[in-house]
């Protein structure tokens, strides 16, 4: 769970408690899952009203859908941000080439006056920072001053100006030596800062200057700028539709509007069913519109659906091309790069520039689909116009229009497809693996498409009673709080995964360690996200080892313990992580293995690893009691030696290994290793007691943590600690809550919310679940931080330290699986 490096945080905006407690009361989840398949086709609503914001993708980059319906003529937004025109008056580098002049070395004072000499000063092209892919002007340093000259003729003419602005990391702005703009963070992208009259008044008619001091705190650097002037729209300003509520389940977001006389019912499915892998892999989700009267007359109604082509790029400056087409039951637009750079990009701030995004109706006349600028797609539906207006550039929309005719009070529905064809979507050890769907490479998006509008009814009514089954068997575990967070996680952890098959024919279930270095395949975010899958379908989680057993027994991979990754997102060639973590993730293989074993009623998936789960075995025999300084999941942390909870770890993995030995019927080895760990457990209590409680580390007693690898003891019933350990630790555990939970460790006040209920899991009673986890549901509903639900934060503020979108929440079903286990 890496980002040793990566720590770094946008600009917060705080809250007074007032506003807190409101958002509070309305709030569902810290940010709405709209469109989730794998980590490249997923959209979010950041805000609990969906016209609030522009709809994103996971990383924050936006992923506009533009939602508008029509009353009798009058017109009402439910989806997306105002649109907002601008005119440039200064290019920033997404619409032209420029340079700037800049050094390294802190200038003189009036660096940043009109007049300023830059003798000695370098010049160079925009933008600048440190990602050689990304840049023009490389930077490394910590600091850097920049300065831009431009002419203006007309500077006194122009009003509501705004600077365009993307920086990495810390940045002060001037403008003919006054500063304008400062703040502490970085931006996902550009932003529009609005300038007030006094720092548009330094303009002037004749040379100009923007001056730049950018501060590198961690991490990556960038910069790009510019000057842009909002454009008043002339007309009746759009109306808002009234969100009325929004609703969460396991498969679907679905909201609530009135629209005047109308009320609109808006449900988004991503048919995530892992029973059927051919619906889990299908790239297609459904938006579903129910309208009806809510005054007793009939109206007039029509729905838009304005899709950005940037859900097919990586940057927004980036070219696509569109079509629309039909085929026998369907109309469809379609768009994708220019460029199509398939498997090119690495890395964890990426989203796919490759492959074609489609949105699809079924056809006739009450359907109308065409394709203009994106900045004009609103306009068209107002004015009543439906003519495609561009077929390439940049940021297009797709734009779509359903007729309902008049409507009354009995609801009328109708739905819109949106897909995802990837082309390929992995590369596997130097071989281009094609998605789920596609393995043969005969299927098409069209077929898929298709499919899915044949399947519609069947597959809500497939979703709708897993919904039900899903969160009356989490209710029945755990409770409502319990419950609601499992719907929470459902959507999140799945679609931080890709399914395709291997060269050998296997199941592969790829994760991204998504915001936390992009790694593919990582040992330690399986681990924690298992629960879900041993629940839901345990050969996933199979698919989500077979790779590290292929990576060790294929012989690139020569150590005797566990490789962590298998490389960077989309590239499974080898791993790309800096350092082993030995027994954690020997721990790890050896202990979900065992739990496949014990979800499947046998041990046909360890018999055939036994050799390499062997050597594991032996290492952790050797190393695991006491371990060396070493990384363990919890890197952020740093490294630790003798780490008791890493022993635990261990000691589970070699009882883990005796079970699976006996259920083989090799009594030997079963016996050898089983009185191994009970040896080990009786050093293990004498070594971590520090009284009440045991350590962080074996040779500081003045310390505690989490012992959440204590959990497996009891899943999978191995019967290694006794019912003293659990007990002491839970008890110590509820003096150290803060606000939004139990801390990770005694080091700081950061915590994992995964763990905190993995540790929950094995409180003795339900009351003391309760306490533990209900600082987490308030987390996840009072959190100032607004992205997909974040795994790693402050637990005295709620504040996000890193990490969001990851797949690690899949381990919130650990009570639920525990109970399944164990019934």
């Amino acid at each position: 769970m890496k980002h040793t490096r990566n720590l770094k945080l946008p600009g917060l905006i705080l809250l007074t408690l007032c506003c807190f407690a409101a958002f509070a009361q309305e709030r569902k989840a810290p940010s709405y899952p709209l469109i989730t398949h794998n980590t490249y086709f997923s959209i979010w609503s950041n805000t609990d009203k969906l016209n609030e914001s522009n709809t994103t993708h996971w990383t924050g980059k936006d992923q506009s859908l533009t939602g508008l319906i029509s009353v009798d003529g009058n017109v009402y937004r439910f989806m997306g941000a105002e649109t907002v025109n601008y005119k440039t008056i200064l290019p920033a580098t997404d619409e032209a080439a420029f340079k700037v002049h800049y050094t390294e070395q802190e200038p003189t004072k009036g660096w940043d006056d009109v007049d300023f000499d830059t003798k000695g000063w370098k010049v160079g092209q925009s933008p600048i920072g440190d990602n050689p892919k990304g840049v023009k002007t490389l930077w490394n340093s910590d600091n850097i001053w920049v300065r831009r000259s431009f002419d203006l003729s007309n500077a006194k003419d122009l009003k509501n100006l705004f600077l365009k602005l993307n920086h990495d990391d810390n940045v002060e702005v001037f403008l003919n030596g006054n500063k304008i703009y400062k703040k502490q963070g970085w931006t996902q992208g550009f932003e529009m800062i609005p300038l007030g009259r006094a720092e548009a008044g330094y303009l002037k008619d004749g040379k100009n200057v923007l001056a730049i001091h950018l501060m590198n705190s961690a991490g990556g650097r960038y910069l790009d700028f510019g000057l842009v002037e909002k454009i008043e729209v002339e007309g009746k300003p759009m109306q808002l539709a009234k969100q009325e509520s929004v609703d969460l389940n396991a498969t679907q977001t679905i909201y609530k509007f009135t629209c005047g006389a109308v009320d609109l019912k808006l449900a988004f499915t991503s048919p995530l069913l892992m029973n059927d892998l051919g619906i889990l892999a299908r790239p297609v989700s459904y938006t579903s519109y129910s309208v009806n009267a809510n005054d007793g007359k009939n109206h007039q109604v029509k729905v838009f659906l304005g899709a950005s082509t940037d859900i097919a790029v990586d940057q927004p400056n980036q070219k696509v091309t569109t079509k629309q087409y039909n085929t026998a039951k369907l109309s469809i637009l379609k768009a994708g790069t220019i460029e199509q750079p398939i498997l090119q990009k690495t890395g964890d701030d990426r989203r796919i520039d490759w492959g074609y995004f489609c949105v699809a109706v079924p056809k006739g006349n009450d359907a109308v689909q065409f394709i203009t600028n994106q900045k004009e797609a609103v306009s068209t539906f107002v004015n009543n116009k439906t003519t495609s207006t561009a077929k390439k550039g940049k940021s297009l929309s797709l734009n779509t229009i359903l007729s309902f005719g008049s409507v009354g009070e009995k609801p009328v529905e109708k739905m819109i497809e949106l897909g995802y064809d990837e082309i390929y979507s992995v590369e596997y050890f130097n071989t281009k693996l094609r998605p789920w769907w596609n393995t043969s490479g005969k299927e098409t998006i069209e077929s898929q498409l298709t499919d899915a509008y044949n399947d519609y009814a069947s597959v809500l009514k497939k979703c709708d009673d897993f919904n039900k089954s899903m969160y009356a068997e989490a209710l029945n575990a755990g409770g409502k709080k319990y419950a609601d967070l499992c719907v929470l996680a459902y959507r999140q952890s799945i679609a931080a995964h890709t399914l395709v098959k291997s060269p050998d024919h296997e199941i592969l279930w790829l994760s991204k360690e998504n915001n936390s270095g992009g790694f593919i395949n990582t040992v330690d975010v399986t681990y924690p996200s298992a629960p879900l899958y041993l629940i839901y379908n345990p050969e996933l989680l199979q698919g989500m080892l077979s790779g590290i057993f292929h990576f060790s027994e294929s012989g690139k991979y020569p150590h005797p313990w566990a490789a962590h990754d298998l490389g960077t997102y989309p590239l499974a060639n080898g791993q790309t992580y800096g350092e082993p973590m030995p027994i954690e993730e020997s721990g790890n293989m050896i202990i979900l293995t065992a739990a496949i074993a014990k979800a499947e009623g046998n041990a046909k998936y360890a018999e055939k690893h036994w050799k390499t789960l062997s050597i594991w075995a032996k290492y952790l025999s050797d190393e695991g009691l006491d371990p060396k300084t070493q990384l363990c999941t919890d890197d952020f942390a740093g490294h630790l030696a003798s780490n008791a909870n890493l022993s635990v770890k261990a000691i589970v993995g070699i009882a883990c290994y005796a079970q699976m030995a006996q259920t083989l019927g090799k009594q030997e080895t079963a016996k050898e290793y089983r009185a191994i760990a009970e040896g080990m457990v009786k050093k293990w209590m004498k070594m971590a007691d520090a009284g009440d409680h045991y350590a962080l580390t074996f040779n500081d007693k003045n310390t505690w943590s989490q012992k959440y690898n204590l959990v497996w003891d009891k899943v999978l019933d191995l019967k290694l600690f006794p019912q003293s350990v659990y007990n002491t630790e839970i008890n110590y555990y509820l003096t150290k809550q803060n606000k939004f939970g139990l801390p990770l460790d005694s080091r700081k006040a950061y915590t994992k919310n995964d763990w905190i209920l993995w540790s929950a899991t094995f409180a003795p009673t339900q009351q003391d679940f309760e306490k533990l986890i209900d600082p987490v549901y308030k987390f996840a509903l009072e959190t100032e931080s607004r992205v997909p639900l974040n795994d790693f934060y402050d637990s005295n503020t709620g504040i996000r330290e890193n990490f969001k979108a990851r797949s690690v929440v899949g381990g919130f079903f650990m009570k639920m699986l525990e109970k399944k286990m164990n019934k």
